[in-house]
């Protein structure tokens, strides 16, 4: 066989019969630091596996002669986290919605707490950022159907909105007034309603429209149109729509309105849940 070995002319080494490209590869040995290192993360994989859970068998693992266990670990560290949070938790069990406002570790608490269960619970309808989409709304705004201070907050949080089966639920309902008003009256208090935002379509309509407001709407809306907060009903001057924008959708709620829905989350979350909830949605800037 060494008859058959190919020499590299310039070098003088032998080659190891490979060739691309008319470039014939050197065979060359490892460096010396190289193949220990090599060999040394043999043994060190070997050590390791001895050491601490790594061959799997049928329905486990071996544990290791050390005993670790990544699982009981997080167990470990889950349960001091818990620990730790466990005074806070305890304090705003106790504490009133204002005295939690006024305490900034408190508050702060609270509301870091409060986000996590706002992704958890109320992103589904109101939006990863609170911006919310049509038929639920924004609480990053000043807009609010029922009041925006703490205490309101907290109260619509814990009993919802048209929410059967909680006694302190908010309801309200507008009337579907395609039983009540004329064609031609909806038209004409669509386009006043728009007009108040800028909006109307049909400025024409404006005047009547707005006699067919004070007759029938004005009662809940309020004669300025500002809203009524006992009453959970809207501004109406603000341009902030749920169930669409414009004129004609204007009209399509006051001929059939929608109403949502909220569900009441004192009894599902618990009293700190909803306290915690309650000072995170007021903190996104919108809580008055």
């Amino acid at each position: 066989m060494s008859e058959n070995k190919q020499i590299d002319e310039l070098s003088g080494v032998e080659t190891t019969g490979h060739e691309w490209d008319g470039i014939q590869e050197l065979n060359n040995p490892m460096p010396r630091w190289w193949l220990w290192t090599f060999y040394a993360t043999i043994v060190w994989a070997l050590a390791y596996t001895i050491a601490y859970p790594a061959w799997p068998m049928i329905s486990s693992a071996t544990t290791g002669v050390l005993g670790y266990s990544s699982r009981a670990e997080v167990r470990s560290e889950l349960a001091a986290a818990e620990a730790a949070k466990g005074d806070y938790v305890e304090a705003i069990k106790s504490a009133s919605l204002d005295q939690i406002m006024a305490d900034p570790t408190l508050r702060q608490f609270a509301t870091a707490a409060g986000s996590a269960s706002f992704k958890v619970n109320c992103i589904q309808c109101h939006g990863s950022g609170a911006q919310g989409s049509p038929g639920f709304p924004n609480l990053n705004d000043d807009e609010w159907l029922w009041g925006g201070n703490i205490n309101q907050i907290y109260k619509t949080i814990a009993h919802g909105i048209r929410f059967p089966g909680d006694e302190e639920t908010h309801i309200s309902e507008m009337p579907a007034f395609a039983d009540v008003l004329e064609p031609k009256q909806i038209n004409e208090v669509a386009a006043y309603v728009a007009s108040l935002s800028g909006k109307a379509d049909t400025p024409e309509l404006v005047p009547a429209g707005a006699k067919v407001f004070a007759d029938n709407c004005a009662a809940c809306h309020g004669e300025n149109a500002k809203g009524n907060k006992d009453l959970g009903a809207p501004d109406l001057t603000d341009a902030i729509t749920l169930y669409g924008e414009g004129q004609a959708a204007i009209a399509r709620q006051i001929r059939h309105p929608k109403h949502g829905v909220m569900p009441a989350w004192g009894t599902r979350l618990g009293d700190v849940n909803v306290k915690e909830l309650a000072v995170f949605v007021h903190s996104l800037g919108g809580g008055q």
